[in-house]
């Protein structure tokens, strides 16, 4: 079965700081593991207009963030995919993909003619998703990170829309 895709709620902010706590890994995470969920998960530098959830009848799936990378008239063409999270039992049923997909018609529906994300290095199977799903490696950055005292590459990937 498809997952629904959505725009998040204020109300899903709880379940959504569940999915981030137990998703958290050093293949993908920049900061230290956290002690406990989110509280309150939407924050000054998190709304819920800017995340997209998949879900399975009453039960959220993942999510996907969407926003523009900077906030100048500049780049109000480009959208940019900024956090992307499924739980693992959902894993393998399409809910990531899904959520790319959405995160694709919805960067459109918002005007923007490209769509970007950054991706650390030693992320093979992200980087595989993104790029069976037509993003391409548009730069990367040597050594960018820090992540578990080793320094991992910054990959930037885009595509046109």
């Amino acid at each position: 079965m498809r997952p629904l895709i959505r725009p998040a709620r204020p109300s899903d902010g709880a379940a959504l700081a569940r999915i981030d706590f137990a998703t958290w890994s050093p293949l993908h995470a920049v900061t230290e593991r956290p002690a406990a969920p989110a509280d309150p998960f939407f924050t000054g530098h998190r709304e819920p207009g800017e995340h997209l959830v998949a879900e399975d009848g009453a039960e959220l799936l993942g999510y996907a963030v969407l926003r523009c990378p900077v906030p100048l008239p500049a780049f109000a063409h480009v959208r940019q995919l900024q956090g992307l999270a499924v739980r693992e039992e959902a894993r393998g049923r399409g809910v990531a993909r899904a959520l790319l997909r959405a995160c694709a018609d919805e960067a459109r529906a918002q005007g923007a003619r490209r769509l970007t994300l950054r991706v650390l290095g030693h992320n093979a199977p992200a980087r595989a998703l993104y790029a069976s799903e037509g993003f391409r490696v548009e730069g990367v950055l040597p050594g960018e990170v820090r992540v578990g005292g080793e320094y991992v590459d910054d990959v930037l990937m885009g595509k046109a829309l």
